[in-house]
């Protein structure tokens, strides 16, 4: 590790009395990002509890986290994850998700495997963990490499945009792999409003994470640390965003070398798992692990034997290192020595062939600034919320929010420079009322105009939001609820059905409610969708991609490449000229015949597309039903069919006194749940 070819110059000391207590070191600890699901729950529940006792944090990874771990333990513990991921497939992104987050993580890369989605097995993928991913149960999980919303640092401030909204109370961050030209990435990152940044370095990974990647991909931390810390300070960029690093951290050496290399806070992955009894069996993917940490097996869980005192007593042991070094140094407090690189320099009592020639001048360097120029985070960044429209929404919306009025109905203009519209609304019924939020109807919101990125983010159950006009991308991000209707004006002159009505990455992530579009959707359209019930009139290329749930009713054309990694849900499209065939993805897929209960469903969502957009489409669909009902195609996933007969039959199998006693506890876990609670 190159923190090994570097060691500190001799400073005058101070007293060890004299330096931070501990108790402060530790705040700047964090656990890695590794998901409910990739171990278990007594694991990533004890590494929260353990964190929440010191006043670190940890993260959920990119899973989700049980809404049961957001009220504290009778004893005072809590189990929530201060830091909540959100990554490229948003598993278990609500609403509710959001409100209940301290800091919440954009996962751009991991360290380990820079560049590369991620896959949960199948078998790891059990009833609470589907219930919690919006899932089914047994079906494989996949990660796509992109986020689908972010193809340009213009998307990322999106997106940051979008999660401030989500909640307004947390910090961002967003978490990159050290790599060659990390610096620049992240001062983007500081330029797009993030409050946080997470250099990875290529050391970190679990055991899930493939070989190949784990030897020769990435950097280590210290490369991209150092390039990082000297891109920000040159451009005056440092002052606004906090810096973290992780990566194979593991010493108080480790994290004193990173803070004078420019990092506030250090991230901890392995070394914590290791105090819960880690053995480093290296098949954290194959559900085999003999402690009960990086598995789901019930039996194999009984045999966890780690408790919060040991993660604790690990990290007050790592702080104690760092004070003693400290001392050593002559310095009282770890923010005066964040970025103090002259107080590094190369060992010189190192021979060995690997370290003969490394020059480490480029890590060690100092830009040349002024005598002022901040080396940490000083100040917040500036904020971008106080223009937002639903602070108008807000305030008409708070009487029925109160229970003062039994519904709102508010009418406003809209132009393409208001963004998330809805999101603010959302987060403030969710964190008020829970994520039951509203009854259906209580608050509609009639627009016209044009409306900007994200329209509809985040709508929560209650809220119907209605547009006159058209939208742009990502519309209907991650929808919890709420009701989404996209028409064109009444005067226009154009046939809806062959114009463009809203833009690209249309519902992504989307877990309930339903959306009407009259007219035509980009491209990805319910990329992610895992609730959602939604018509649109036709579609751009990659629709339903890593679908995972909810229902998707298409009447029209569609692009190449549908249904491309769609593991859940069932999609129907009006195949009018015979040609879906060739544009559909067929590898996770099949055609079925549409039953008598599909034909139910699929009318009911015609017939409400028709009564909430006016669409003549929808009319003629049905007005023509037993005529058209035959040339609809209804997309199936293999696994998910299968996990759906597997599911009817041990439901045959079960007696009815047993199947009786455990229909309260099993309702919640049926594959549908999430597209029947939005009232569909």
């Amino acid at each position: 590790m190159l923190r090994g070819l570097l060691e500190l110059k001799k400073r005058d000391p101070v007293p060890l009395e004299e330096v931070e207590p501990a108790a402060e070191i530790v705040k700047r600890f964090t656990t890695g990002a590794m998901s409910y699901g990739s171990i278990s729950k007594e694991a990533h529940e004890t590494l929260a509890v353990a964190m929440n006792r010191i006043g670190g944090r940890s993260n959920t990874g990119e899973g989700g986290e049980d809404p049961a771990r957001f009220t504290p333990d009778p004893n005072g513990d809590s189990r929530r994850s201060a830091i909540k991921q959100v990554a490229s497939a948003r598993f278990g992104v609500t609403t509710e998700y959001l409100v209940n987050a301290d800091e919440l993580q954009i996962k751009m890369a991991q360290g380990a495997k820079p560049g590369e989605g991620g896959q949960l097995p199948g078998h790891k993928v059990d009833e609470v963990i589907g219930k919690l991913r919006f899932s089914t149960p047994g079906v494989a999980l996949i990660s796509p490499p992109p986020h689908h919303d972010i193809y340009s640092i213009e998307d990322l401030k999106q997106l940051i945009y979008d999660l401030r909204c989500g909640n307004p109370r947390a910090r961002v961050s967003v978490k990159l792999a050290a790599e060659l030209g990390v610096g620049t990435v992240a001062a983007g990152v500081a330029k797009a409003n993030a409050d946080h940044v997470v250099v990875a370095g290529h050391d970190g990974g679990t055991g899930a994470s493939p070989l190949s990647s784990i030897q020769s991909a990435g950097v280590p931390w210290e490369i991209g640390l150092a390039e990082t810390q000297q891109t920000l300070v040159r451009n005056d960029l440092r002052s606004r965003i906090t810096v973290q690093i992780d990566g194979q951290m593991r010493t108080g050496r480790d994290v004193l070398v990173a803070g004078l290399l420019g990092a506030e806070e250090m991230g901890f992955s392995t070394a914590p798992l290791i105090a819960l009894g880690c053995i480093m069996m290296r098949v954290c993917h194959l559900n085999t692990c003999p402690v009960g940490i990086a598995t789901q097996d019930p039996e194999l869980r009984k045999r966890f034997r780690g408790s919060p005192e040991h993660v604790v007593e690990y990290f007050i042991q790592v702080a104690e290192e760092v004070r003693g070094l400290m001392a050593t140094l002559g310095v009282r407090e770890f923010k005066d020595l964040i970025g103090r690189t002259d107080w590094l320099e190369p060992s010189q009592a190192i021979e060995h062939w690997k370290a003969r020639g490394i020059d480490l001048s480029n890590v060690l360097a100092a830009p040349e600034i002024g005598m002022d120029t901040p080396l940490y985070k000083c100040r917040p960044q500036e904020p971008v919320l106080d223009d937002a429209m639903d602070h108008v929404l807000i305030e008409h919306a708070r009487p029925a929010v109160e229970g003062r009025v039994p519904d709102v109905r508010i009418k406003h203009s809209i132009r393409n420079v208001n963004r998330t519209v809805g999101g603010l609304l959302s987060s403030y019924i969710v964190r008020e009322l829970g994520p039951e939020g509203l009854p259906e109807g209580t608050i509609d919101v009639s627009l016209q105009g044009s409306a900007g990125q994200s329209f509809g983010a985040w709508l929560a159950p209650g809220v119907t939001l209605s547009i006159c006009g058209e939208t742009n991308d990502y519309a209907g991000k991650g929808l919890c609820g709420g009701i989404l209707v996209v028409r064109p004006p009444e005067e226009a002159g154009y046939r809806a059905e062959h114009n463009v009505i809203s833009g690209n990455t249309l519902l992504y992530g989307a877990t309930a409610g339903r959306a009407f579009f009259s007219g035509l959707a980009g491209e990805r359209f319910a990329v992610r969708n895992s609730g959602a019930g939604t018509v649109v009139e036709g579609i751009g290329d990659h629709g339903c991609e890593y679908m995972t749930g909810g229902r998707v009713v298409v009447l029209g054309p569609t692009g190449r490449n549908f249904a491309a990694g769609m593991s859940g849900g069932i999609a129907y499209v009006l195949d009018e000229d015979g040609v879906f065939a060739g544009r559909c993805n067929m590898e996770l897929v099949g055609f079925d015949d549409i039953d008598e209960g599909d034909a139910i469903e699929l009318q009911d969502l015609v017939r409400e597309h028709a009564e909430r957009t006016g669409s003549a489409v929808a009319e003629r669909v049905l007005a023509d039903w037993d005529e058209i009902l035959p040339k609809f195609v209804k997309v199936m996933p293999h696994d998910y069919k299968r996990a759906l007969e597997e599911a009817v039959k041990a439901e045959r199998d079960t007696g009815p006194h047993e199947e009786a006693a455990r229909a309260p506890a099993d309702a919640e876990h049926q594959p549908l749940t999430a597209f029947e609670r939005s009232g569909a």
